[in-house]
């Protein structure tokens, strides 16, 4: 009955557990312990979840009884419960790799996790626009404080500029907010469906509007280009657990993406159909070429995944940008690629550099690492799945990509980026790869030892779990198209949503407008004046 709001009561009651609990160095092994309780519970939560939602089941959940568009609701679809698994599915990992020691760089690293998974699952679980709000800043809020975890200066400068230009991104969010709530007098998602096709076109620029900050907002919490400069700086600053945890915060601002401009501003919102089209697969496009150009032009590991991290998300907002069903199912698949592969490069890129002595994660030649045989492989198998390779599910979501854009007026264009992209994002890792494993200098010392089991353990399991997406690449590729079609299916959310005031013949409120006064009827003796 509760369900749908444990993801995001769970690791809320965890960090307050944790922060009585204390940070002291006798009580970290009881932080981890309750931590990773806390995720494997949550991760059982969003499997039981993905299930209920792989029956077609709509599930809404309201805050205090209250009945939407008017209360808080938060709702389990096939795209959220996904996006839910998928999430515990990389905390799991970077929990493991970050107590083998990252956590004791820093004050509360344990805390501050399951505060920013508590803002991920509500970012993904709400069913309106101002808790997605609310949501993305407790997320936030944790990433300032991860981002600088075990300090340094670089990690402290990139940080600041991190925290400035997210704070403005916010206050943009609220004016866009204020400029759809001002025209349609709803926030709730299910209710701005039915309301943006009301609007007609002479009131509708105000609307479109607001549509157009909010794409800039979530453009630059996704890292479209032009607002993409601050991703590679960021990420190849954060530790490495951190930069793992943040593939999947990158993926909030390409869900929000999805929700508003994909659905409510979608091909039934009547004056409003399609507010960002013309913007939208231009600069994913554009997003996919900067990154990789940047990946090929980087002077460190870290930094070339980040930029790998850009391109991708380029890949995934063109496939939304080609709005078909078709396109959002390769989008779906590509995303879940995509994110544990790019947390599995920035596990993996610190185990490498922490064998190669005073060049670290520099592209130069140095002293040979002490596994070149493991580590080798694991960049391999994860290049051959971020540029695309069969029969690596890299490969099978741009294949769904391609076929899905193959009728679309811009299906040249399409393809000829996303090939490109796989070809020079190959290019790039190879390049990387012969430098750190093969332009070797033997003459240099060598690290002691070679990673941890449980480093290693953690870094296996997010690449591992790629490779699982392509042994069962069917099943999950039905799921998928079922998450786009149920996705694109508006009436039915509306019926889930707001069942009480007739699912999609609902007529809502707009409390801020009164009914205009109608002229009073005139009597015999009542004239009216020239």
């Amino acid at each position: 009955m509760h369900l749908p709001i444990l993801p995001v009561l769970l690791p809320a009651l965890t960090a307050v557990l944790l922060l009585l609990l204390g940070d002291e160095e006798a009580r970290r092994p009881w932080a981890r312990r309750i931590a990773l309780a806390s995720l494997l519970l949550g991760a059982v939560l969003a499997w039981r979840l993905l299930g209920l939602a792989d029956s077609g089941t709509l599930t809404v959940y309201r805050l205090g009884e209250w009945p939407a568009p008017f209360g808080i609701v938060l709702v389990v679809d096939r795209l959220a419960a996904l996006m839910l698994a998928l999430t515990a599915a990389v905390a799991l990992p970077v929990l493991l790799y970050a107590s083998g020691g990252w956590d004791a760089h820093g004050r509360h690293f344990h805390a501050l996790l399951q505060f920013q998974l508590m803002g991920l699952n509500g970012a993904f679980l709400t069913g309106d626009l101002f808790n997605l709000f609310v949501f993305f800043e407790v997320l936030l809020i944790a990433s300032y404080v991860l981002m600088t975890h075990g300090l340094g200066r670089e990690r402290l400068r990139v940080g600041t500029q991190y925290v400035v230009l997210n704070l403005t991104a916010s206050a943009l969010f609220l004016i866009g907010m204020a400029l759809i709530y001002a025209t349609t007098g709803t926030l709730n998602l299910a209710d701005l469906a039915l309301r943006v096709p009301q609007v007609p076109a002479p009131e509708a620029g105000l609307l479109q509007a607001g549509a157009m900050l909010l794409l800039v907002v979530f453009g630059f919490k996704a890292a479209l280009v032009p607002l993409a400069l601050w991703l590679p700086a960021t990420y190849a600053a954060a530790s490495a657990p951190v930069a793992a945890l943040f593939a999947i915060m990158t993926k909030v601002g390409v869900y929000a993406l999805w929700r508003v401009h994909g659905v409510v501003f979608g091909a039934e919102a009547g004056a409003s159909a399609f507010a960002v089209q013309p913007l939208l697969l231009p600069l994913a496009l554009l997003t996919s070429v900067a990154g990789v150009l940047g990946a090929l032009a980087a002077h460190t590991l870290p930094r070339l995944i980040a930029w790998l991290t850009v391109a991708s998300v380029g890949t995934i907002v063109a496939a939304i940008g080609l709005f078909g069903t078709a396109a959002w199912s390769a989008a779906l698949y590509y995303l879940l690629n995509s994110t544990l592969v790019i947390a599995g490069l920035f596990l993996l890129a610190e185990l490498v550099a922490a064998q190669r002595g005073r060049m670290a994660d520099r592209l130069e030649p140095c002293s040979p690492v002490r596994q070149p045989a493991l580590l080798g492989l694991l960049l391999l198998l994860a290049a051959a799945s971020n540029a695309g390779l069969p029969p690596l599910p890299g490969f099978v979501g741009k294949l769904m990509l391609l076929q899905a854009a193959s009728d679309h007026p811009w299906a040249v264009t399409v393809w000829a980026v996303v090939l490109g992209v796989g070809l020079l994002t190959l290019i790039g890792l190879a390049r990387a790869g012969s430098i750190l494993f093969w332009a070797v200098r033997p003459e240099l010392p060598s690290a002691a030892s070679g990673a941890s089991p449980r480093l290693l353990a953690a870094t296996i399991a997010l690449l591992g779990m790629s490779v699982l997406l392509s042994v069962w690449a069917a099943p999950v590729q039905r799921y998928t198209e079922a998450a786009a079609r149920q996705l694109a299916d508006r009436s039915a959310y509306a019926r889930a949503v707001l069942p009480e005031l007739g699912g999609p013949a609902a007529e809502s409120v707009r409390p801020y407008r009164l009914p205009q006064p109608q002229p009073l009827p005139l009597g015999p003796h009542v004239t009216r004046q020239p």
